[in-house]
Parts: structure tokens; sequence; C-alpha cells
């Protein structure tokens, strides 16, 4: 692939000849439209048209995955299923990660040609590490302020979810930081509520850590989910910085690709991304996108760490997928020299301490968080034997 130009790859599903269905998403998603107009000239399509580079023909199917697909007319339709690489020139819209969405997840998902489409992953040229930051802590950066070195950071969510104020919040906390956590976060679903109100859990929770911090020279992470408006959330930031705090979060979907990346440029923090909403994009495998796919809109955002789910997880997610979703967040996605925005997963949703062992037998790596709420919250007995109890656990998973 020219070192100019954006790379994407899809699964389709279509009644029609597959280079036709194939030219057809690349023309509506670069120069074309459903009919030629007198400006689409052979110099501009050769300068700004979308290439179809591959087609890889794999099964067919007698009915439609989707809903609303058209057919060629005459003999019952057969639905032929590919692999296409589909490379656009970067001039066509800059680095911009808006309007790379646009480019290669927007209208393509409705075309008439397509009983089934999704993006299944895509390469970015060096425009973009120049023009975004990318993740500003990551795993080393992670690990310093943390004061985590070798295991992965032991962590939990506040559980319940919703539902207590910033005093019983920092009550809680209180117990984790005695039991030993690493890092703490809010559920996705704890905001700026007024039961909850994010400046006064802040306060309150931060006062634990501090005192703790000064007590044993630890400042345990809490991830403080300022999910908002744009203003609102540099706000929260600058709330969380001044009260001495060492992360934040977001809901990436909620907030977007362009209010993540307005955060990542004014933060001084890490970013903790939530991926809530995820299922809307891959449950299907028929549309949406993948998580290979997914995780780079974030990682060249600037998140620090991405959530993956967990092994034998609460979710319908299979082991092997949130292996695979893990490995490529430590995968470069730049070659040096420069930065190369890995991040740290997170691993979460039903975990305990008896999924340890195999994580790190599968994942063959420690550099992750270790998200625990009802597998430490529920133990049986109390909190600082649920963090024990998963501390043990990944040291014995790294002893063998």
């Amino acid at each position: 692939m020219s070192p100019n130009r954006i790379a994407a790859r899809y699964w389709i599903e279509s009644a029609f000849p597959l280079a036709q269905a194939a030219e057809v998403l690349a023309g509506e998603q670069s120069s074309g439209t459903f009919v030629r107009v007198p400006g689409e000239t052979e110099e501009l399509r050769e300068r700004a048209g979308a290439r179809v580079e591959s087609i890889r023909e794999l099964d067919e199917s007698p009915t439609p995955s989707l809903p609303g697909a058209g057919a060629p007319p005459g003999a019952p339709p057969v639905y032929r299923r590919a692999e296409i690489s589909v490379t656009w020139p970067v001039e066509n819209l800059g680095p911009s990660l808006p309007n790379l969405m646009a480019t290669v997840a927007g209208n393509l998902f409705e075309l008439k040609q397509f009983s089934g489409l999704k993006l299944l992953d895509m390469t970015l040229p060096d425009d973009f590490r120049q023009a975004y930051p990318g993740p500003a802590f990551a795993v080393a950066g992670t690990r310093r302020l943390a004061g985590v070195e070798r295991l992965p950071l032991i962590g939990t969510i506040i559980k319940p979810s919703i539902g207590m104020n910033p005093r019983e919040t920092a009550a809680m906390v209180e117990q984790l930081t005695a039991g030993g956590i690493d890092f703490i976060k809010d559920d996705e679903l704890q905001s700026d509520g007024p039961y909850c109100p994010f400046a006064a859990r802040v306060h309150a929770v931060m006062d634990v850590l501090n005192r703790h911090a000064d007590r044993t020279g630890k400042k345990v992470m809490f991830a403080f989910n300022l999910t908002g408006e744009v203003d609102q959330m540099r706000l929260r930031h600058d709330q969380v910085l001044a009260a001495g705090g060492t992360c934040v979060m977001v809901s990436v979907n909620g907030a977007g690709l362009a209010g993540v990346s307005a955060l990542r440029r004014h933060s001084q923090l890490p970013i903790h991304g939530h991926r809530n909403g995820w299922g809307m994009f891959d449950r299907s495998p028929a549309i949406g996108m993948s998580y290979r796919a997914y995780q780079k809109f974030w990682r060249v955002a600037g998140v620090d760490h991405l959530h993956v789910n967990g092994l034998r997880n609460k979710f319908c997610e299979s082991d092997e997928s949130v292996i695979a979703s893990a490995r490529e967040c430590l995968t470069p996605m730049f070659p040096p020299p420069g930065p190369d925005f890995t991040i740290l997963p997170v691993f979460s949703s039903g975990q305990t301490a008896a999924q340890a062992a195999d994580t790190f037998r599968a994942l063959g790596s420690a550099d992750l968080i270790f998200a625990c709420g009802g597998g430490i919250m529920g133990h049986p007995d109390g909190i600082g034997a649920g963090v024990a109890a998963v501390r043990q656990a990944w040291e014995k998973a790294l002893a063998g």
C-alpha cells in the first residue's frame, strides 16, 4: 500500500457480482454517486477515487444475512461472501478521525448491494501519528503513576454501580486501599448525578487516597468518570488534577471521537477508555466493525487504557475474541521511530481470582488492568480478602 493511503478491510455479502459490489462501495465512499455526473472526470477519479485492491471470495448463502438488500433481476439470488481491501488517498479527508469514520464506516452500511458488511481492520498512514498526540501515558506511564512494576494493576469497579453518595463511596474506597488495591474506577453509569455529584465525589475519594498515600507512599489510581460535554470534561479533569488524582475515565462512544480527542489535548492525566455500547458494533457477524478496527480510532484519539471484556465473562463474547482484542491494544499501530500508540487492555466483566492464570497464559503478558467488581466486593471474607485473593492468583500465575 502507498504510504499516503488509508486501507480498510471488509467482510461483505452480496447477491451482486462481488467486483461490482466492491466498486459501488469504493465509489460511494469517495468520488462517485449512483449515477455518473459531469464533474467526475477520469483525472478526478484517478486522484480522489477509492481503489478496490483485492477480493478474496469465501462462501455463499441462499438467504441474506440482513434485511433490505437488493438483488439482480432473474433467477433466485445467491449471496456470495468475500473479504475485500479498499484504499483511499489521505488527501481526500486529511488526517481527521471524525472524517475517517465517515470514510471507512459511513454510508456504506446502508447500500442495497450488501446483505452483510463489516469493517474488519484498517491501516493508517503516518499522517495520523503526526496529527494526533496519541496516548500520553499508556503502559509505562500508567505503571509509574500506580507504582506497579510487575503484576497487572489489580483493580475494581465501585459497586453498587450507582446509589451511593460521596461519603459512602469514600468509605468503600477506604476499605479497598486498606486491602492493597492498585486501581479503582467509577462505574460508567456514575458521572455527575445530583445524589453523587462529581466534585463532591472527587473531594471525598481523594481525601481518602491522599491520606493513604501520605501513610504508605502509594497513590492508588482512581479513574473518575468525567463523561459529559467537552467543557464539562475539561472542568472535571481539572478538578481531579487539583485534588491530586491520577486518572480520569471517559465513555468513548458517548463522548465521541472529537470529544475524546479534545479531552486528550487538554489532559495531564491518563485517560481510561470505557467501551460501553460496544455490542452494537460487533455482536452481529453481518454488520458493524471488529474490535481490531474499533480500538484504533480510540488509540489515535488518545486513550491510555481501553476495555476488552474478560475471560468467562458475563456477556456474550468468546474468550478467543477477548484475548485477540487485548493483543491488539498491545500491538504497535505505527512502526519506529516515534510513538507506537500501544495502550493497556482492561479486563473486566465477571472477573475473579479464578481467571488470572488463564488470562496470563492466553495473553502472554501482565501488561493489563484486571478489574473485578463482584469478584472483590463479593468475597465471603470481605473486600480486603477479595483484593488479596486476586493478587495471590496473579502472583501464582506469573510464577507458573
